[in-house]
């Protein structure tokens, strides 16, 4: 299975000390230290047979270093690439450090892909491994994989069985289970001293993000750019004082962020990830797991003051007045004018009745509330801080390790994503673009080189910059991003979605002649469509059937026939006949609007 050994980039640095600052060289050598200093420290919480379940430091890298020597034996060699995909769960997490510690590298993949996204991956990565969470998953990615050149290794953390409605396995194939690997004979102490020795520079992951046509890129993560993250936060979590404390994790471990920072950066920290069982147990999660901790994107932000408000509703006349007058006041001692004598000896009688409250039914120890992966609105924001809940808004870019910057509890400009982490450099372009330099950075997009020197060129001092697509500002040293240069779709719950690949797909349907897809900041897709000459019946016919190619988070949820074709002379289409995206979404602003309520 031995493949092209991936790149390796070091940096020079002072004898004992790393380029970034970490007193370790990987991921795997920083788990594996840690484990040494506390094997019975809890690491990993997850819901299992009905009831919490613990994972300890010392027991992970025992399972590590089985699953570590299984793929070895199985043929995995350094520079390998092998997809993960599967819901957050400690064999994830036991896989991912596997696959790093033996030099191979981990290619994170969303379980709600279609086969054909699965496809590009693998054929793009040139994975020939996979290690998949369920029987049915497994049994799709063999699938994909038989589109991109086949599979040499399937690894399931479930039980093989059958998978009902399912494909079956290509002919040579087997499914190979999760207890066969964790069975295998290892040798702890060896894989833990060979880790020390991985270079920071080595490539750690390819995370898939989606470019302007359409086609995943693979971004070129070394050790070095998650150490350096970590490094740039630690000062923060130091004086937050969350060792020991528990950190409730929502997004998947697929997700650039999560894999950083819920992987490795926290449980460095001394946290205890526990793994949210979903959305509809979050109240219960909150008072159970008492979190010090949580990251989320916007979208959760929403759902949760919604549900607030409505409860608020319920309530009498008195308790609404309490809460509105807290509310109120708190956002004034965010934005001002200064509360008056009358106010300020209100206030001690609002936190008490009000905002404690509301704080205990976020368990009552929350430290950071930390939002990203897209826009927060300033006055959802607002509405948290003034209930006294610690919500802090940050940015980062996969391309960046991925954290770039975040506020601090004890200094909140809502406004901003806050300065940038300790060791990242950051500048304004001349055509208002954010620049960033730093440990952190990518060493590029695999396999696609023209994307790379795009990306990653010098700026006006002349040194190689990151071009992150985004236009902002730097004002006292804090960032605020105001528009996006790339032309790409964030939605509200984090997640990029390709317009150029959804309208190409629209417009390849006959009944649609021209097709304008919007989300940025929103819960999810919608279009603007023109229909072919006499197809209006049929559009929505059409609009199903390219629904049914893509995954969740690209679906058209809503559409509209737009009032007229998009031409050269009504200023909508380029004299090349192409659609001026900006000019559609500007005028047909109030379209859009209705269409995401």
């Amino acid at each position: 299975m031995s493949g092209t050994e991936a790149p390796t980039r070091s940096r020079p640095a002072a004898a004992g000390r790393r380029a970034t600052g970490s007193p370790w060289s990987s991921l795997p050598g920083m788990l594996f230290a840690l484990a040494r200093r506390h094997p019975d420290r809890p690491m990993l919480r997850y819901w299992r047979d009905g009831a919490w379940q613990r994972l300890r430091w010392g027991d992970f890298v025992l399972q590590v270093a089985h699953v570590a020597a299984w793929l070895r034996h199985q043929g995995v060699a350094p520079g390998d690439r092998v997809m993960l995909v599967g819901e957050s769960r400690p064999e994830w997490n036991v896989a991912d450090a596997a696959i790093m510690a033996i030099g191979a590298v981990t290619v994170p993949t969303y379980t709600t892909n279609t086969i054909a996204d699965h496809a590009h991956v693998l054929r793009d990565s040139g994975a020939r491994a996979v290690i998949a969470s369920s029987p049915a998953l497994a049994a799709r990615l063999a699938e994909a994989a038989a589109a991109s050149g086949g599979l040499d290794l399937l690894l399931c953390m479930d039980p093989p069985g059958p998978a009902p409605g399912e494909p079956p396995l290509p002919p040579g194939l087997a499914l190979h289970a999760w207890a066969e690997a964790a069975a295998h004979p290892a040798d702890a102490a060896l894989l833990m001293a060979e880790a020390e020795q991985i270079p920071e520079g080595r490539l750690a992951c390819l995370i898939y993000t989606s470019g302007t046509g359409g086609a995943p890129r693979g971004v070129m993560l070394p050790h070095r750019a998650m150490l350096a993250n970590r490094e740039g936060v630690s000062g923060l979590l130091e004086r937050l004082g969350v060792e020991g404390l528990p950190y409730l994790s929502f997004l998947p471990l697929s997700h650039s962020y999560e894999h950083t920072v819920g992987c490795y950066l926290l449980p460095s920290m001394g946290m205890e990830v526990v793994y949210s069982r979903g959305a509809d147990r979050l109240a219960a999660e909150f008072e159970a797991i008492r979190p010090a901790v949580v990251t989320a994107v916007p979208r959760l932000f929403e759902v949760l003051r919604a549900k607030m408000l409505a409860q608020v509703e319920k309530q009498g006349r008195p308790q609404r007045w309490l809460f509105e007058r807290a509310l109120a006041q708190g956002l004034r001692r965010l934005d001002g004018p200064p509360l008056g004598p009358a106010a300020r000896l209100l206030d001690p009688l609002l936190d008490r009745l009000v905002r404690e409250k509301v704080r205990g039914r976020f368990g009552g120890r929350l430290k950071a509330l930390v939002s990203g992966g897209a826009r927060l609105d300033p006055d959802l924001s607002g509405f948290f801080i003034a209930l006294g809940l610690p919500l802090i808004q940050g940015y980062g870019q996969s391309e960046a390790g991925p954290v770039i910057s975040v506020n601090l509890p004890w200094d909140n400009h809502r406004r901003t994503v806050g300065p940038p982490l300790a060791g990242v450099a950051a500048r304004i372009a001349p055509d208002g673009e954010l620049l960033v330099r730093g440990d952190l950075v990518m060493d590029g997009y695999w396999n696609n080189p023209a994307a790379t020197a795009e990306a990653l060129r010098p700026g006006p001092d002349g040194a190689t910059w990151l071009h992150t697509g985004d236009v902002g500002r730097i004002e006292a040293g804090r960032i605020t991003i105001t528009d996006r240069k790339r032309d790409f779709i964030k939605t509200l719950g984090g997640d990029m979605v390709s317009p150029a690949k959804l309208e190409g797909l629209l417009m390849a349907e006959p009944e649609i002649a021209q097709a304008v897809v919007a989300g940025e900041g929103q819960p999810g897709i919608v279009a603007l469509l023109v229909a072919a000459e006499g197809m209006q019946a049929r559009m929505a016919a059409a609009v199903a059937r390219v629904n049914a190619r893509l995954s969740t988070i690209e679906r058209i949820r809503r559409w509209q026939e737009a009032p007229g074709p998009f031409t050269v002379e009504n200023g909508l289409l380029t004299p090349t006949m192409k659609v001026r995206r900006r000019a559609v979404l500007e005028r047909y602003a109030t379209t859009l609007d209705a269409l995401y309520r």
